[in-house]
Formats: structure tokens, sequence, C-alpha cells
């Protein structure tokens, strides 16, 4: 390539992802045992501690530099995070959330209280083991953005009129939870955010159109959420958002590329890399990455499937980033999947052994382009 790039040796990285792994046989059988009431919480903790420390040596095995917990102690991805927010319940709905042919378990959360972060949040615990494990390299966590509470939760409650009016109160909450995570040893800390999907799609916004919501102050409720939330953050800590258009068995909910929210999106989101789907042409071109505008801003790059287990042609990757280095210099680009291999405890559509040739890829990909 005609730029020149290094290797980085601080979050994110040029070989990265996103986080989720497929779950073990083990944490299946341990956690429908311990739904059945066949096993303590303990019992099926020391299964979780176990399985975690076994796929953390996974990937490191693989060359990355930033390993994760797989998620392996979550039934998803945002809801296990956001229930345990004071202020915020758990519940069953009528039905799940509807993808592409597929709809998931049954699930919802909502708000009946005053929003805040408890120090006793059960993930706290979880990533203090991650980082326990995890020795010399680096322990990623994720969490889901603030603007999924929007999304995905109702609002039971006389203290808030709408998502707008608990703003404050959200962000407040997330900044103790970023310094909680820090000071728990956290350096390297990943925002997942969907609702950015529907801002993107052409469906939604005609919708929004009909329905007389401004697209626009979405967007930009939207991107205040996330600022004031990581306002305060450490000047250590690296915290990137990852945007996709669902994740469920190997289906999606969203189409559209970036280009509607482009401009607030990477041209005002206060996070030190972007995360973002680029698999498939449901993602859009790279035309809308023109609007990165700081030159510590970090994208990487989903060109790497997790919905199948087949490999990409390592050129046609390497074309791509060519491709996307027009917009955003190359020192400022990475590789990753465009997704987690299990968003949900059920997991994308391959098997344990394809998913690990799959972060394999990456890793010799990146190695190709930014080392030489």
């Amino acid at each position: 390539m005609a730029q020149s790039a290094s290797w980085r040796t601080k979050a994110p990285y040029r070989a990265d992802q996103v986080g989720s792994l497929l779950r073990t046989a083990a944490i299946k059988d341990a956690r429908e045992n311990y739904a059945n009431g066949s096993i303590s919480t303990e019992e099926l903790r020391r299964v979780e501690d176990k399985e975690i420390e076994r796929v953390v040596e996974k990937q490191k095995e693989t060359g990355l530099q930033a390993v994760t917990d797989g998620e392996f102690r979550r039934a998803w991805w945002h809801f296990d995070f956001l229930e345990d927010l004071i202020g915020v319940e758990a519940y069953e709905k009528d039905s799940g959330i509807q993808f592409e042919g597929v709809q998931t378990k049954a699930r919802g959360i909502k708000v009946t209280g005053k929003i805040d972060f408890s120090d006793k949040h059960p993930m706290l615990e979880d990533f203090r083991y991650l980082h326990q494990i995890t020795g010399s390299t680096e322990a990623k966590f994720t969490i889901p953005s603030p603007n999924m509470l929007h999304l995905r939760g109702e609002i039971d409650t006389d203290l808030y009129s709408g998502p707008e009016d608990m703003i404050d109160d959200l962000a407040k909450a997330y900044q103790k939870a970023i310094q909680a995570f820090y000071d728990a040893g956290c350096r390297y800390l990943q925002l997942d955010d969907t609702s950015w999907a529907h801002l993107c799609s052409e469906e939604q916004i005609k919708h929004m159109e009909q329905e007389g919501i401004n697209h626009r102050s979405l967007v930009e409720r939207h991107a205040r959420a996330v600022n004031e939330s990581v306002a305060y953050k450490p000047e250590d800590m690296t915290i990137t958002m990852h945007i996709c258009r669902g994740n469920f068995r190997s289906t999606w909910f969203s189409s559209g590329g970036y280009e509607p929210v482009a401009d607030i999106l990477f041209g005002s989101v206060n996070v030190d890399g972007f995360f973002l789907e680029y698999d498939n042409d449901r993602a859009g071109d790279f035309k809308p990455l023109r609007f990165i505008n700081r030159k510590n801003v970090q994208v990487i790059l989903g060109l790497i499937t997790s919905k199948s287990g087949d490999l990409e042609n390592a050129d046609d990757v390497k074309a791509r980033i060519r491709e996307a280095s027009e917009y955003v210099p190359l020192e400022q680009l990475c590789l990753s999947p465009q997704c987690g291999f299990a968003s949900t405890e059920e997991g994308n559509i391959l098997t344990e052994d394809e998913q690990w040739k799959k972060l394999e890829h990456v890793v010799t990909i990146a190695k190709d382009v930014w080392q030489g």
C-alpha cells in the first residue's frame, strides 16, 4: 500500500475483535443445569471461570492483543448489563426481537425508577476475574451503549417523560460505571450500539417522517447520550463504540449505509474508535468515513463476517482496506470481524473451529497490511 502505517501497541489494535464468542458445550450444559436447579450459582460460576480461562488462552494463541471473556456469563449482549442498573427491571415480553426470518426469546427491560449505577453491579466482578487471568495481555470488556436503554427499554415511571428526559441520569450512571470499571483495572472498554442502525435505515427514516419524528433530533440525542457518558473518562482509558445492524443466529434486523448519521456520528461522537460493520452491501460504502475528523480516532473495519464460517479472500479484504484508506489514512484503520460470534447465548451458525480460524484470519491479514 502506498501509505505507511505502524503496528499498534495501544487499543484499539490493528487486529481486533468485537467481543462475544460461541458458548462452549460446557457453558451451555452448565447454564441448562442451573436453569433446572440441578447445580448452584457457585457451581455455575466455577464452570464459567474454567471455560473463560480456556478461551482467553485460545485468543492469545490466535495472536490477538486484547482478549475478552467471550461474554460467557451473559445470555444477551445488552439486557444483562442494563437490567442491573438501578431503576431498570427485566420482564418477560409477549414476543422477542424480530430479525430477518427469526425471532429472539421474549425478554424486555423497563425503567421503573431513577436511573443510577451501583458499585455492586455484577459485571464489575466479571471484569475483575477476566483482568486477573489475562496476565500481560489487554483485558477488553464490552457493555451496551446508553442508547440501548432508549431503544429497548420501556419507560414506566413518573420520573421521566421520555428518553430525552432521562439522558442526564443515564449519562451520570454511565460516568459512574466507566470510573468503576477503570478502578477495577479496565483500560479498554467498548460500548455496543445497534440503535444507530435504526437511524441509518431508509425504512426507519421513512417511518419516522410518517410519525412526525425529527430524524436529525434523534441523531443528535444519540450523540449527546454517548458524549455525556464518556465526558470524564480517564486519559489512559480507551473507549470504543461498536455499531452493527443486528446479529442473532447469523441473521440481521436492519439495512442502510452510515451516510444519514455520518456527520454527527463520525464528526462529533467522542470515542477513541469505531468498530463498523462492513462485511456486506447492507452497510453501504466507505464514503461516510470522510467525516472522521480527528487524527487520534481509529476506524476498525468489520470486513470479516462472524455470521458464517467461510473465510474471506485475503486479497479482497486488503483491497477493501485500500479503498477505505482513500477516506481515512491507513494509520487510522484496523481490522476485525463485523460483530461478535454470539451476541446472545444461542450463537451464530458456525463451529468453534471456524470461529478461531476467522480470528486467526484477521490477525494474518492485519500483519500483512500493517507489518508488511
